[in-house]
């Protein structure tokens, strides 16, 4: 069963807003995109079951830095289970990574979690023993069971150059053990962080370190915001945001939650694989406003 009902209505709007954004440059094609679009009715607090839509929503990409939100969720739970130690260095870490994207900050936590790290090739036994142990997370993940999850691969670090020694090994021939996630599983971990996690003062509040500042003059001031070229930049300045974008040479990811008003609230999911749209930084904040303004003006509809 799906984490959110389907919606006719919106699976029509978004295939007329991303028909419409596509129409803007012959290069982008739908095959490119994936999507996962949920709105949610929220009442005193209490946020219900969403309902949304999708396009190759279940469709693998590889996710570049929008893996981290399953790493951190992955550490949240690692500490609640008393596999990890709440310290400040975890706390540091864990909002480096999803505030800043930090790669480091993320290499130090897949250690962690993993009990494995980085160096020179390895062979024998030991190397068997450092793949099965680098490979817990997708276990985890496959514990779950979230039918949303089924075929993601989360076990590789995220790199500024690229990964070296038994790093660059498994990733495999032709790089088939690289990070894979789709829209859905993406959505899927960000709905967990943001709405089903109660949060306490003994463990990590990961909600907040996904919060973003929208306005511009912050912005301006922060040439590594996640915001300029990612969906926030399509919305309104004074909308509540919380988002972990993705973007290396080959993909421009994003995925974000934000409130439209009291009663409803949205997340989207979108990655785009290709050169042309890392290139373009208009593309997604383009999509989120077509989709804030359907919202806006269906608003009374749901």
């Amino acid at each position: 069963m799906s984490f959110y009902y389907l919606n006719k209505e919106m699976g029509l709007a978004l295939n007329d807003i991303l028909g419409k954004v596509c129409s803007y440059d012959k290069d982008f094609s739908r095959e490119d995109i994936a999507i996962t679009w949920i709105n949610y009715k929220s009442e005193n607090k209490v946020v219900f079951k969403g309902f949304g839509c999708g396009i190759n929503s279940k469709k693998v990409f590889y996710p570049a830095s929008v893996v981290k939100l399953v790493y951190a969720l992955a550490t949240y739970y690692w500490i609640e289970k008393g596999r990890l130690l709440l310290s400040d260095e975890i706390i540091d870490a864990v909002k480096k990574m999803l505030a800043f994207s930090s790669n480091n900050a993320t290499s130090f936590l897949v250690d962690l979690l993993t009990g494995t790290t980085s160096g020179p090739c390895i062979e024998g036994e030991l190397w068997e023993n450092w793949k099965y142990q680098r490979s817990i997370i997708n276990d985890w993940l496959h514990d779950l069971n979230w039918e949303e999850l089924i075929g993601i691969n989360c076990c590789q670090k995220t790199w500024d150059d690229g990964p070296f020694g038994r790093e660059k090994e498994f990733y495999g021939y032709e790089n088939k053990n690289r990070n894979a996630m789709t829209t859905d599983s993406a959505a899927r971990i960000l709905e967990e962080i943001m709405i089903h996690i109660d949060y306490q003062k003994n463990n990590l509040n990961l909600r907040s370190y996904l919060k973003r500042n929208l306005n511009k003059v912050v912005l301006k001031n922060d040439p590594t915001n996640q915001i300029d070229g990612f969906l926030g930049a399509g919305l309104p300045e004074s909308i509540n945001f919380w988002s972990k974008a993705g973007l290396m040479s080959e993909v421009r990811h994003d995925a974000a939650w934000w409130t439209n008003s009291q009663s409803l609230q949205t997340l989207l999911v979108i990655f785009c694989n290709g050169e042309k749209y890392f290139k373009n930084s208009s593309f997604l904040p383009l999509l989120a406003k077509e989709v804030y303004e359907f919202n806006n003006r269906y608003v009374t509809a749901y």
